[in-house]
């Protein structure tokens, strides 16, 4: 018997290639621009991984492209895509590009789960669970980021109220945050707070020294 790799079980012989009008494409759901800065953790669910159909059948060989191809992605643009191109994704895995078809042609292979999508006007490839890996942590990076600016508006008005209240500013001056919302970031340099600070303090002058009033 011929022990030729496509006797195997675990190949088959390659499809002729299935035209596929463009159109008919899905739309990849992240945007080219879209970019993840210091994006060097990615969520993984070992659950999912090693109870698929990929960790389950595939030969180790498949896994460990499988694997190197889920994380590739993430550096791809748009993010969580592959060019579907043989030639770039032999050089992405750093193999043979005879040693990539070959295991192209396996029952399972490195590919497995993977399809076609549009990007702008491109053809690549995504992945169901990869896709739902980067719209996780694009949601997981703007709540990051509208919590980080709520606690900075919060650090801001603290540092206002405590300077106002040196001025000698009433409780129900403080708590009013639509007046301490209007104060920009430079603090009391600015006009209308500045001279809130010296009208209490002339008024407190006044109480204080009563013949020193103006006249009416």
């Amino acid at each position: 018997m011929n022990n030729t790799p496509l006797d195997r079980p675990e190949h088959i012989p390659p499809s002729a290639p299935r035209l596929i009008e463009a159109d008919d494409l899905p739309v990849y759901p992240v945007d080219r621009e879209e970019r993840l800065e210091g994006h060097y953790f990615t969520k993984f669910w070992h659950d999912r991984w090693l109870n698929s159909q990929l960790h389950l059948t595939a030969t180790l060989e498949v896994q460990a492209c499988a694997l190197n191809l889920f994380f590739l992605s993430q550096k791809q643009t748009p993010v969580g895509t592959l060019p579907d191109d043989d030639a770039i994704l032999a050089k992405l895995l750093r193999i043979d590009l005879a040693l990539w078809r070959d295991l192209r042609t396996r029952r399972i292979n490195p590919l497995h789960g993977w399809s076609s999508c549009r990007c702008g006007d491109e053809i690549r490839l995504n992945h169901p669970v990869v896709t739902e890996v980067v719209l996780d942590a694009i949601a997981r990076r703007e709540a990051r980021e509208t919590s980080n600016s709520q606690k900075a508006v919060y650090q801001r008005l603290r540092r206002l109220r405590e300077a106002l209240g040196g001025l000698g500013c009433s409780k129900e001056v403080l708590a009013n945050n639509l007046l301490i919302e209007q104060a920009p970031p430079s603090g009391l340099s600015y006009a209308p707070v500045r001279r809130l600070g010296q009208g209490l303090r002339r008024r407190r002058a006044e109480r204080a020294f009563p013949s020193h009033r103006p006249f009416a």
